[in-house]
Parts: structure tokens; sequence; C-alpha cells
């Protein structure tokens, strides 16, 4: 994509400290056009503050002094990398370990149905992990059946944000960030570290060994993944998208989902009026058909 420079306009808001310019009606219409596509993320103009700020931590990382001059500096980069570096910015990462927690107990029944089954393969996807609260949460819920039927399971966990990531296979969170967390998971799954007088608490090599963490952007089609999965989490991330993308997003899903497996969306999230290939299980929780056969 190449970027028009907007004209500046009597459309400003006021100007930020160590910007020269305040950003105009036609700088956010860049904006938004840019990162609608290259992550899918829809901004309507009532973001015009969020995106005023956020891109403004990049001009003061690269001690820049105006709009024009880093949309200028986005379109010369042929790394991608400055790209990689707003999104992470502008992505909204709201997020708690056992969050929705409906979907973890009914993951757990699910998980232990089908190794009495004889399952002895499960594979789970946390679509938009986020810092790593999800997956692990995940990771927590099936280890006790792991152990019990000796399963061999794997958990890839991406998102579009390179920097939660790093913070997600660090796994490292503040001792506020556990609270939704039973003592009795607390004990078994972390250990207590000091940093810069604060409480840490690290997640255990045992998680650990479960997971795998990708970048992955939900706008580049077909995702480049291979194999089949049992579960997919993809919760409250579609609710930033338009039904365009959430459409194909819906149908990569079925793509890499196995017949009788779970779709997890957010709560305030619904795959109504989307084509698709599941059958609701319940609100926010829906199953894989078979070729159009009910499982």
């Amino acid at each position: 994509m190449k970027l028009k420079f907007g004209q500046k306009d009597s459309s400003r808001e006021g100007a930020v400290s160590g910007v020269n310019t305040g950003m105009t009606s036609s700088d956010l219409a860049i904006f938004q056009s840019l990162l609608y596509e290259k992550s899918g993320i829809v901004l309507d103009d009532g973001k015009r503050a969020l995106v005023e700020s956020r891109v403004t931590q990049r001009l003061r990382a690269l001690n820049m002094d105006s709009y024009h001059k880093y949309l200028q500096f986005l379109n010369e980069d042929k790394t991608g990398e400055e790209m990689v570096r707003l999104i992470d910015v502008i992505s909204t990462n709201i997020t708690k370990f056992f969050r929705e927690s409906d979907h973890f107990e009914l993951l757990e029944s699910t998980v232990e149905q089908w190794a009495t089954q004889g399952t002895k393969q499960v594979r789970i996807w946390s679509a938009a992990c986020s810092t790593g609260e999800e997956p692990y949460s995940i990771a927590m819920t099936v280890d006790k059946l792991v152990q019990e039927h000796r399963l061999d399971l794997k958990i890839l966990a991406t998102d579009i944000s390179t920097r939660v990531l790093a913070h997600a296979k660090a796994g490292v969170y503040e001792e506020g960030r556990l609270d939704n967390i039973p003592d009795l998971l607390k004990s078994k799954y972390f250990k207590i570290q000091q940093g810069q007088g604060l409480k840490l608490y690290a997640v255990s090599e045992q998680l650990k060994r479960m997971m795998m963490f990708h970048r992955l952007n939900f706008t580049v089609f077909p995702y480049p993944i291979k194999g089949i999965f049992d579960g997919i989490f993809c919760r409250n991330a579609m609710i930033y998208f338009d039904r365009d993308l959430r459409t194909k997003m819906v149908r990569e899903f079925a793509r890499l989902l196995r017949p009788g497996g779970l779709l997890m969306v957010g709560h305030a999230e619904t795959l109504i009026g989307l084509e698709n290939q599941f059958r609701t299980i319940k609100p926010s929780v829906y199953q894989r058909l078979n070729d159009g056969v009910d499982c």
C-alpha cells in the first residue's frame, strides 16, 4: 500500500508534547486504512484519541516530530518491522487467567471424555493469546488429565503482537495478575521471584513444555499452520474486525479444526449470520460439523 499523505486541516486535537503538529482527520483516515489492511483492526473515528496517543509513542521512540514524517518512514520501511511495532502499540490486550471460566470447565470435561474414549493426542490453539494468561490457563486446566491418561498435549499460542508474545513466552507475572488462580494451582504451577521490589510469579517449566508460541496475523490467508486441532480458543478478538474478515476467520478455523472439535469465542461474540461449519453447543461455544452432518 502506498500512503497518500493527507492535507493539513483545521480539525486538530491539541498537539502532543514533542510532536509539532496534531493528528488531522486525513492523517487519522490514513492510519485507519493502513491498520485495517495490515491487521484487520477496525478503528472508528471515536478511537481518534487512542490512535493519536499510541502513534505518538512510536514518534517519540524514533525521535520524530510529525505524523507525516512517520507515515513516510512507514512507507519506506521495506523490512516491515516498524509496521509490526505500530500494530504492537495499537493492539488492545485485555486478559486475565481463567477469564470466562465456564469455557475451562467445559474444556476439562470434554478432554476427559475424549481421553476415556481412547484419545491419546490433544492439540489446542489459543489464537489470540495476548500475554499468555489464556494458554497457561488451558494448560493448568488439562494438566491433571495429561498425567492421569498419559496424553500427548500441545498448545499453540499465537498473537499479532511481538511484544505480548515475548511476555507470554517469558511467563512471568506480577502478583496481582494471579488473583483468579486458585491457591492450589498457584502453588503448583508458579514459582515466586523477586524483581525491582515486586513479587513476581514465574510459570513452571511443566506448563511451558506444552507451549509453542508464534506470531500470526489474522488477515493473511491461509493461516500458515500445519496439523489439525481438537480445540480452538479465539475469544474477544473478532469483535475488533468487520464481518468480511470474521467470515474468513471462521472458515479457516473450520479448516484447521477436526470434526467434533470445539471452537470457543468470547461471551460477547457469536457466529450467527456467518457462513460456517459449526453447530452451537451453548452461547460462545461451537462444535465442528462433519461434512454437513451433525457430530
